[in-house]
């Protein structure tokens, strides 16, 4: 697969169609800028249309602001991503400061779908509220955690506490990172090793935050299969999942030689960025339709016989 980069990106600023007199030729340019923004049209109108159902049908705060800050994930990635497009000729410090919203943004929605669950599960750390009826239950760690942590502990105020601290050290983490990057690209002082001790760090940070929600998964399981927990975890790790990994795929193949730039003003850099941006407003689209199941405002929606919402989980 051999990329022509410049027809690809080279003038998404600047597009002038050639005509001819017989047909009227589009620039590729054209069809990757008007196919990235009917995907960010798409996205945006599926969670604003969520959106509105879960405004219009305020019944239970507590959950649905969560629902709401997870329901804006896929409109501000796509938004996020389209802009890096339109700017493609951007300075690397403007690209790492988008990359650095939609992770930042990621860290927040992470810790939102754990406050969710703990909602469901009427748990208030801070008042110290946890349910007798799930006092003592077993926690199974698997390796590496097992290096820090008894192989089997109970579940007390302690523990969850514990798990609520492993996810909310990302949302920390996350933005510092950020701040970091940026500070030193801006400067001009960023070498390699701080490159790479930045991804390493992240990685543990992001790992553990994830691997505390699937502990707490497993713990509840049948409490929350009322409410879909898997369903609505699979769409946040999803766009963790497919943003993080086709990263790396466009990284091997520029490493091989298959992405390249056949002009000196246009880095291979770029062209990944690029590649990139394209995936996620398309990846967005299916994100935007997939939340309408997961996070559906249905539970929240009034019965019109009765006036009461068709939720009937009790308190």
């Amino acid at each position: 697969m051999e990329t022509d980069s410049s027809v690809m990106f080279g003038s998404i600023s600047i597009i002038t169609p050639s005509l001819t007199a017989q047909t009227i030729k589009m620039h590729p340019a054209q069809i990757i800028l008007y196919g990235s923004t009917l995907c960010v049209m798409i996205s945006v109108h599926f969670s604003m249309k969520l959106l509105s159902e879960h405004v219009l049908n305020w019944k239970k705060p507590k959950e649905q602001k969560a629902i709401v800050v997870i329901i804006l994930m896929a409109p501000l990635y796509a938004v996020d991503s389209y802009v890096g497009l339109i700017n493609f000729f951007g300075s690397e410090v403007f690209f790492t400061f988008l990359d650095s919203i939609k992770e930042c943004y990621e860290a927040l929605v992470i810790a939102k779908f754990l406050s969710l669950m703990y909602s469901y599960l009427d748990i208030s750390l801070s008042k110290n509220i946890v349910p007798d009826q799930i006092k003592g239950r077993e926690i199974h760690h698997s390796f590496p955690m097992t290096l820090f942590q008894p192989h089997t502990t109970r579940l007390d105020h302690h523990t969850l506490k514990l798990l609520k601290n492993w996810t909310w050290q990302f949302v920390v983490i996350r933005p510092v990172c950020s701040i970091l990057m940026i500070t030193l690209q801006y400067f001009d002082i960023y070498p390699s090793w701080v490159s790479w001790t930045n991804t390493i760090i992240l990685n543990i940070s992001v790992s553990l935050a994830l691997y505390s929600l699937v502990v707490f998964y497993h713990v509840f399981a049948k409490e929350l299969k009322p409410h879909q927990p898997l369903a609505k975890f699979l769409c946040i790790k999803g766009i963790v999942f497919f943003c993080f990994w086709q990263g790396i795929a466009l990284d091997l193949l520029a490493a091989l030689g298959i992405i390249r730039s056949r002009h000196s003003w246009l880095t291979v850099e770029r062209i990944e960025e690029g590649y990139q941006n394209i995936l996620v407003c398309l990846e967005m689209v299916f994100f935007s339709i997939y939340q309408q199941y997961a996070y559906s405002a249905a539970p929240y929606k009034v019965d019109n016989k009765s006036g009461a919402p068709s939720d009937k989980k009790t308190k």
